[in-house]
Order: structure tokens, then C-alpha cells, then sequence
């Protein structure tokens, strides 16, 4: 698949169509916005979020973040986190901000206190979440089994 700003897009319509197909009416914005990728409304309750999508092309259930997913908080902001599946069928995990921001500002201050094989201390304005599985550890104990298409954390 394509370079990093196709996959993000592709990320981001899908997101969008599965908003659209469970009850919500979503916006991607036309221009890059600072905090949002997509604004929706609950077509029925009339309940307004907004969702930063994170999206990568394999299997593995990781992504990178960048430094302001640490403090990117709200009741009606969450994280879209998919997997493409390569071109099988991508798989969604509906995350609180609450919860990435607390799982990037603990995950990363235990990676700033290591150092690197030269000796020098770890840092980037970079992040890295990833759910517990396959060896990978979320400082939190956070299981992508728990997060997988719930969309009705969004209603």
C-alpha cells in the first residue's frame, strides 16, 4: 500500500463510513485541523465527538502518536485506531483520549528514564501505542480485545 499520508486518509474514510453506517453524520475536515480528523453527530441523540484516527497498514496493533496525544483529553474526544489488514478487512478500536493520554504520558516517561546502546537518554516528540498482545505491553494492561469495534462507546 501507499505512502503514510494515503494510509492516513484511507484511515480516515473508513472511519467515517463506519460513523455514517452506525447512526452519525461524519465530517473530515478539507484542510489538516490541529486536535480532529473527522467531527460527528449522532443522528439521534444529537451527541457531537470528535475522533482523532490513527491508522496503520498491517496486522499489528500499534501506532505512532505524536507528543500532544499526551494531553489531547475530553468525555467526547476518542481515538479511531485501525488496522488495514494490508487489503483485508481492516479492523477498528474505539479508545477514550482519556485513556491514550494517560497510557502515552506514563509509557513515555518510563522510556525517557533508559538510554540508548550509546548511552544517551531516549527522547523525540514521537509516541508509540500499542495494546497488550503478542509480547507488546501497554503500560496501562490495556487489551485491543476490550477496544475492538466498540463503536457503541461513541453513542
Amino acid at each position: 500500500m501507499g505512502n503514510t499520508v494515503s494510509i492516513g486518509n484511507s484511515g480516515e474514510y473508513f472511519a467515517a463510513a463506519e460513523l455514517e453506517r452506525r447512526g452519525f453524520t461524519a465530517a473530515v475536515p478539507m484542510s489538516n485541523t490541529k486536535d480532529f480528523d473527522i467531527l460527528a453527530i449522532n443522528r439521534e441523540t444529537h451527541r457531537q465527538i470528535a475522533l482523532q484516527v490513527k491508522t496503520n497498514r498491517g496486522k499489528n496493533k500499534c501506532w505512532l502518536l505524536t507528543k500532544k496525544s499526551e494531553v489531547l483529553r475530553g468525555n467526547d474526544i476518542y481515538y479511531v485506531l485501525i488496522s488495514l489488514n494490508d487489503l483485508g478487512q481492516p479492523e477498528y478500536y474505539i479508545v477514550e483520549s482519556n485513556l491514550i493520554a494517560d497510557s502515552m504520558q506514563k509509557g513515555y516517561q518510563l522510556w525517557i528514564q533508559d538510554e540508548d546502546k550509546k548511552g544517551t537518554r531516549h527522547e523525540t516528540t514521537m509516541r508509540k501505542f500499542a495494546f497488550d498482545v503478542h509480547g507488546v505491553s501497554n503500560v496501562l494492561g490495556l487489551k485491543a480485545e476490550d477496544y475492538k469495534d466498540k463503536w457503541d462507546k461513541l453513542k
